[in-house]
């Protein structure tokens, strides 16, 4: 699903991959792909059988959004948190938030963010997610 155009900054290209690269690494127990800035979002991708109109979507993702743009507050902190002796934790990597039926799957790198909605599903999955997703949004 393209809404155009973007409201963020996003490229289709770039919608493109990470959509493709959520599609590869969480097949069809993804919902949504949603690509968010401090300042706006864009739904990137839904799966057929859960809205009806595109503005639905955006609707229903919107208030996920307002909660998850606190991961752009929190980066600091968590840099902050990486390098603690005597036992470093090492860098932030993603978020994943466990819920009765699915995950919510939070990614975030320098101004921009992903969102990923799940069914419920092998949690070792959204690791790949994530890794591929850092991956693009750092280039």
């Amino acid at each position: 699903m393209h809404m155009t155009p973007f409201e963020t900054d996003v490229s289709a290209e770039m919608a493109d991959q990470l959509v493709s690269a959520a599609r590869t690494a969480l097949g069809d127990e993804l919902r949504g792909v949603v690509y968010f800035t401090p300042a706006t979002f864009d739904v990137l991708y839904v799966r057929q059988d859960l809205y009806d109109a595109d503005e639905d979507a955006r609707e229903a993702k919107a208030q996920l959004v307002d909660l998850e743009t606190v991961g752009f507050a929190e980066g600091p902190v968590r840099d902050a948190l990486a390098d603690t002796e005597p036992a470093p934790i090492g860098p932030y990597q993603f978020t994943v938030r466990f819920h009765r039926d699915g995950f919510v799957t939070r990614i975030i790198q320098g101004a921009a963010g992903v969102i990923l909605t799940t069914d419920s599903m092998d949690v070792t999955a959204f690791e790949e997610a994530a890794t591929s997703i850092r991956t693009l949004l750092t280039e």
